[in-house]
């Protein structure tokens, strides 16, 4: 397909749940979960499109020629850009997409890489949901992050066994999923993690661990006491909890907090370059896009991903030129004003 709205018309066409909204912003969807939606009245994922809104980027076109790059890094592994694709499991249940697991995570990794940046591959009840892309990330020299479940502690070491024999970049752990109640009442149910637990399982990874769903100053403080390589300052996309903080409000400070002691990457709402400049300027290593991936997933596999990643860092480009920023690092906090309210 040529252009993201061909991509976008696909996926819509063979999702029975998502509704691929033009604005994806959780207003349609809210409370659908299993679904798309957020939690309850579905005010946690609103809130992470809408507080994206009250940010504004700052002309300054006073600028030389130089060519505009958005290279980075993943803890020394160069990207073409800080955008990652975020985890998501259950796709049929989520989007009622009639496609594999292990197909969706194929594609998805394929398209990521095809696009210079890497994929965070889900997890799930069944355990070939982990093992599958882990399996494929093998075979594409660990380029990638599995992430996994807060299981029972047995549940959780054998899947970073694997992770740790396909030599994988980094692995994550989506800790605020233990407040998902299907998981909860799984015949493998997650847990809470205590500073204790993290610690282990740091110790049992060959390569940074991650821990996803942080969003206060507090649990910056016990992730760095367990050891983590970075975080994830994330809400879960709004599903795990009605009426909370938005990422990208609480973003600042934990950056602030972390004071470079772990890497700082964000999700929750991000859809465009804009958005990802944003972030960026408020101090995040980079940031994890969930659902736009998935329709390009279903739209269209790997060459899906692989537009929308060329879509996203056309926006970026766009918002560094206008704001007189040459690479990633000229990305600081006087190109943006922050409006919260």
């Amino acid at each position: 397909m040529e252009s993201w709205n061909e991509v976008m018309a696909s996926a819509k066409g063979k999702m029975s749940l998502c509704r691929a909204c033009k604005n994806c912003n959780g207003i349609v969807c809210a409370g659908e979960t299993p679904g798309c939606g957020g939690k309850g009245s579905g005010s946690s994922f609103m809130r992470n499109y809408n507080k994206l809104r009250e940010i504004c980027i700052r002309l300054d076109t006073i600028a030389g020629n130089d060519e505009i790059s958005t290279a980075s890094d993943f803890f020394g592994t160069p990207v073409s850009l800080p955008v990652y694709a975020a985890p998501i499991g259950g796709i049929k249940v989520n989007y009622g997409a009639e496609i594999s697991e292990a197909d969706y995570a194929r594609e998805l990794v394929e398209g990521c890489l095809a696009g210079g940046t890497l994929a965070f591959t889900g997890d799930g009840m069944n355990p070939s949901m982990f093992s599958d892309p882990v399996a494929y990330l093998k075979t594409k020299n660990g380029l990638g992050v599995p992430t996994v479940k807060p299981w029972d502690m047995q549940n959780m070491k054998w899947r970073i066994e694997e992770a740790n024999d396909a030599g994988v970049l980094a692995v994550c752990s989506d800790i605020d999923a233990s407040g998902l109640t299907g998981l909860r009442n799984s015949t493998t149910p997650v847990e809470y993690k205590s500073v204790e637990d993290l610690k282990q399982i740091s110790a049992c990874c060959q390569s940074p661990f991650i821990v996803k769903g942080i969003l206060s100053v507090d649990g910056v403080m016990k992730a760095l006491e367990a050891n983590a390589s970075g975080i994830v300052v994330s809400n879960h996309g709004g599903r795990v909890l009605d009426e909370c903080l938005a990422g990208i409000e609480v973003l600042e400070s934990i950056v602030k907090a972390v004071d470079g002691r772990m890497k700082v990457f964000v999700d929750g709402g991000f859809r465009s370059g804009n958005d990802v400049f944003k972030a960026l300027a408020l101090g995040a290593d980079g940031v994890l896009i969930g659902r736009p991936f998935s329709h390009a997933v279903i739209g269209d596999g790997h060459e899906g991903v692989k537009l929308y990643i060329e879509k996203i860092q056309l926006e970026l480009k766009e918002a560094m030129a206008m704001a007189g920023c040459k690479t990633i690092r000229d990305i600081t906090r006087d190109c943006v004003t922050v409006n919260f309210r």
